[in-house]
């Protein structure tokens, strides 16, 4: 039987040769799959190398004509350039998107079909959006920047850097520095307290508003409840107070070519109220403190008799003399005895003071009333305890006031919301003035939140530092003569603002702190101030140091109002006499006239009358930083010592285009000009007019 031929001539069994096939396809998908990862590995390498490497550092999230908003993505900030880049305005480190140490992505706009809006978020922690506002007219270019939590747990904060950039405005501080980079305040609530009782926060004039040399402005819109802290010389902060209803922060950056332009732009939004004059004839004469030790109003009316036959006998001239809050209640003669309308009088009550009367005086009052007085009494008895700040016992309970310290006695402050309290308060100061005929009303106490001192939530209407405001309209009705220690939203009103106390010594927290004052105070529209008493008020002794005491007299001869504690008479020689009377009629003869002509540019413009060297020359770098000269208008600059046993002291003169003559040897110099070693004797102040080339 024939062999059946084999249909498979190769030597490899059948079995075999199917199990090659698939041993070959097997190592075929398995070079292809390992090609895969190779290409997928490669891919995100890639993909890493362009998010970490490659890719840009920063993007363009909005552009204006000039400028525009950049996100820098590794230091987490916003940064304002010139489009060109070479000019950096302003940069924001922003704390808002949690961790500092995770990569923050590449961002994209979320609102791009308006290309003036930027809108982001950053998951689970903060919505942000960001407007672009343009300005041709005057060549200013705003970043509205609004950050909303996701949740309660959201710190919003954002910090401006100093570097390269010397910042003003802001609030005063103890040891006031002009800029204020060089400031060291711990995170606190944005609000005007007593610097007497907190040396550690802010004081005297605020306003939610920061100028820097670059041209960048820096406003935060009044309705957000804020805090702020200073780091030195690194940046400052602002964060919302920790709250659970996520209060937005929100604010204004405002660039333009130069800080000047700036802020006569920006600045006008500080107060959109027409700005009122005060009564300038308080510029005319000098204040004298009245310290008396005394615990009657006889004893008061004797001090007054002593004084002023002082001064007369001195040949000081006419002036004002400047009580108290204690000397002020002695003298009245009021036991607080009537609230209500109703009042209770004796024969000591009404007794006349035709010699006070004949005087020329200030006093002083305060929201704050003792407990231990008979009227506070009354005030429960009556049921008219809501004339004081309270707090209910329960819910539309009974009203308790508010305890408070005050001079060293237990006090209650008055409710300025109640308008039956503020007429009382009114009719009070109405009596004063019908008994004492005085003009000047200085009032006290405006300051500090007396709900937060206690960690009570406060009403609406006294939220943050409210009151202050509350007290300069309740001042105003007082009179255009009225002066407050404190301001805040109020530089447009009629009244004078009395400057925080220093010490008698050489620092920034004496001498050296009152031209930063000033122009602080200016810079905010606080330009009707009265500065601190010659030599310092903080404390109750008189000036022992007579080179203290001429130096500090110069500066404040050059200011709007001149104040006295210590009397000249003390020091013991004639110069320092001859000194005092000849600085007094240098101030009215020559001061007050150029205040009286800047007056009206304040009041059309919003123009400072007391100015910083940079206001003619703001792109020169050498003006932003120099805090012992000023300027009066544009026409007069005053340079006056400021350090211990100095006869000489180097003087810059600004504007490159203008000329500058010594009012004293008639010298004429070219602006942009250093004087080294410039000769200002002990009995001299360096002042130099303005001469056009």
């Amino acid at each position: 039987m024939p062999h059946a031929r084999n249909r498979n001539p190769s030597p490899i069994p059948e079995v075999t040769w199917d199990t090659g096939l698939k041993e070959m396809n097997e190592t075929w998908k398995g070079a292809i799959a390992c090609l895969g990862v190779a290409v997928f590995f490669v891919m995100t390498i890639g993909i890493i190398y362009w998010q970490v490497v490659d890719q840009p550092n920063k993007n363009w999230i909005l552009r204006g004509s000039f400028s525009g908003l950049i996100w820098e993505r590794r230091t987490n900030s916003l940064v304002i350039q010139t489009l060109t880049e070479d000019k950096t305005f302003v940069e924001i480190d922003v704390g808002n998107v949690g961790n500092s140490d995770t990569e923050v992505p590449f961002v994209r706009n979320l609102c791009w079909l308006n290309k003036t809006e930027f809108c982001y978020t950053w998951d689970s922690f903060a919505d942000v959006k960001i407007s672009l506002e343009s300005d041709d007219a005057s060549g200013t270019e705003c970043y509205r920047i609004i950050w909303t939590a996701l949740h309660c747990h959201v710190d919003l904060k954002d910090c401006f850097s100093m570097a390269n950039v010397s910042w003003y405005g802001g609030a005063g501080v103890q040891a006031q520095s002009w800029p204020i980079n060089s400031a060291n305040v711990s995170m606190q609530p944005f609000t005007v307290s007593d610097l007497r009782d907190n040396p550690a926060g802010y004081g005297s004039v605020l306003e939610r508003y920061f100028l820097g040399s670059s041209g960048v402005a820096v406003l935060v819109a009044p309705e957000v409840p804020l805090q702020m802290g200073f780091d030195s010389r690194r940046q400052f902060c602002l964060r919302t107070a920790p709250s659970m209803e996520l209060q937005p922060l929100e604010y204004a950056v405002c660039v333009g070519h130069d800080l000047k332009a700036v802020h006569q732009e920006v600045g006008r939004q500080l107060s959109l109220h027409e700005r009122v004059l005060p009564n300038l004839d308080i510029l005319r004469l000098p204040f004298w403190k009245l310290l008396a030790k005394v615990d009657s109003g006889a004893k008061v009316e004797r001090e007054l008799r002593t004084f002023s036959n002082r001064l007369r006998r001195h040949r000081l001239g006419e002036s004002v003399i400047s009580l108290n809050e204690h000397s002020t209640s002695l003298l009245s003669d009021m036991d607080h005895e009537y609230i209500s309308g109703r009042r209770r009088t004796s024969k000591r009550q009404t007794k006349d003071l035709p010699l006070v009367k004949l005087l020329n005086i200030s006093v002083t009052l305060s929201p704050f009333l003792s407990v231990d007085t008979r009227q506070f009494q009354i005030s429960m008895q009556d049921g008219t305890e809501a004339y004081w700040l309270s707090v209910p016992t329960a819910p539309h309970g009974q009203l308790v006031p508010l305890l408070t310290q005050w001079h060293g006695s237990f006090c209650v402050k008055l409710n300025i919301t109640n308008q039956a309290a503020v007429n009382w308060f009114l009719d009070k100061v109405a009596s004063l003035q019908a008994r004492l005929d005085m003009e000047y009303v200085f009032l006290e106490g405006g300051e500090g939140n007396l709900f937060e001192e206690k960690t009570l939530r406060p009403p609406k209407a006294m939220a943050g530092d409210e009151y202050v405001g509350l007290l300069a309209s309740v001042a105003t009705r007082v009179g255009n003569s009225a002066v407050m220690t404190s301001g805040t939203r109020s530089s447009h009103v009629p009244l004078f603002i009395r400057m925080a106390p220093l010490q008698d010594d050489w620092t920034h927290s004496g001498l050296k702190g009152i031209i930063p004052a000033v122009l602080h105070h200016s810079l905010l529209g606080y330009n009707f101030f009265i500065p601190d008493a010659v030599g310092g008020s903080l404390s109750s002794e008189f000036v022992t140091d007579e080179e203290l005491f001429i130096r500090w007299l110069e500066i404040v001869s050059f200011l709007p109002v001149i104040t006295f504690q210590t009397p000249p008479w003390v020091c013991g020689e004639d110069r320092v006499l001859n000194l005092t009377r000849f600085y007094i009629s240098k101030h009215r003869e020559f001061v007050v006239p150029l205040i009286v002509k800047y007056a009206d540019e304040w009041k059309a413009q919003g123009s400072p009358i007391y100015r910083p060297l940079w206001w003619i020359s703001p792109d020169d770098a050498l003006t932003h930083g120099i805090d012992d000269e000023f300027l009066i208008g544009d026409e007069v600059l005053v340079a006056p010592v400021t350090e211990r046993g100095a006869l000489r002291r180097d003087i810059y003169l600004p504007g490159s285009d203008i000329q500058w003559q010594d009012a004293i040897n008639a010298h004429v110099f070219d602006g942009g000009t250093l004087l080294e070693n410039y000769p200002v004797g002990l009995e001299e102040v360096a002042v130099f007019l303005r001469r056009n080339s």
